[in-house]
C-alpha cells in the first residue's frame, strides 16, 4: 500500500503586495502638450507613439511605462519628475552674458538666453547674410523675434516684411515662414519660441542641415 500523500497546505489568506502604480500623470501629460503647442498627432509622432495610445495616456485609461515617460519628457523638453507632478528644481532667473555659450551651424550663431526646460525658450541669434534658398519652415508652436542689429527679411505665408532694428514679430509657427538677413554684415536678433522638443539647431532658423524638417517651396 503506497504511503498517503501529504495534504496540500491551505491557501494563504494574507494579502499579497499591492502592484506599484505611477502617480496620476494624465493631467500633466495633457497640460505639458498644450504648453508645447503640440497637437496630439504631432506629440505622439515625436514620442514614437500612436495618437490613440497617447490619448489613452492623457485620459488615464493607460499608465505609461518608463520608456514612454522618458520619450514624452524629451518631447516636451522637461523631466520625468515634472511629468509625475513632482516639484521641479529651482532654475536661475538670471542668465549672465558670460554663460551664454555660442553654438554655430552653417554660419548661424545661437546663444541660449533663458533657462532650459521652460515653457518658452529664448535665444540670441546671429543671422548670416544670404537667403535659405526655398526652405520654408512649418511646425507647431509660437515664435517671437526682435531685431537688435542689421535688417531682417521675414516671410509669413504670402507676405514679405522688412524689419529694422527695434522691430519685432510674433506669429504662429504653423504659418509657413522664413528668415534671412538683408545686409552683408548679417543681423542680430532675440528669438523666443515654444517648440520645446527642439534644440536651437533644429529650429526654423539656420540651414536645413541643422536638423529641422523643411517644407520645400512657398515664401521667398
Amino acid at each position: 500500500m503506497s504511503p498517503a500523500l501529504p495534504e496540500p497546505a491551505p491557501a494563504s489568506t494574507e494579502p499579497g503586495p499591492e502592484p506599484v502604480e505611477l502617480p496620476a500623470v494624465a493631467p500633466q501629460l495633457r497640460d505639458l502638450r498644450r504648453r508645447a503647442a503640440l497637437t496630439l498627432e504631432a506629440a505622439a509622432r515625436a514620442a514614437g507613439l500612436s495618437p490613440a495610445h497617447l490619448s489613452r495616456l492623457e485620459t488615464g485609461r493607460r499608465q505609461p511605462s518608463l520608456p514612454m515617460l522618458l520619450a514624452l519628457a524629451r518631447t516636451y523638453g522637461t523631466t520625468v519628475s515634472e511629468l509625475l507632478g513632482e516639484t521641479p528644481a529651482d532654475r536661475d532667473a538670471v542668465v549672465r552674458s558670460g554663460d551664454m555659450e555660442a553654438t554655430e551651424a552653417g554660419g548661424w550663431i545661437y546663444r541660449q538666453a533663458g533657462s532650459p526646460g521652460r515653457g518658452m525658450q529664448a535665444l540670441r541669434v546671429h543671422v548670416p547674410y544670404g537667403a535659405q534658398g526655398d526652405i520654408v519652415r512649418v511646425h507647431p508652436g509660437e515664435e517671437w523675434l526682435y531685431v537688435l542689429e542689421g535688417r531682417l527679411r521675414l516671410r509669413l505665408g504670402d507676405t514679405a516684411y522688412a524689419l529694422e532694428p527695434g522691430d519685432s514679430a510674433h506669429f504662429d509657427s504653423l504659418t509657413p515662414h522664413r528668415i534671412a538677413a538683408a545686409d552683408h554684415g548679417g543681423a542680430e536678433l532675440l528669438f523666443v519660441h515654444t517648440l520645446l522638443q527642439s534644440p536651437s539647431a533644429a529650429l526654423c532658423l539656420g540651414p536645413a542641415a541643422g536638423g529641422g524638417e523643411p517644407t520645400q517651396g512657398g515664401p521667398r
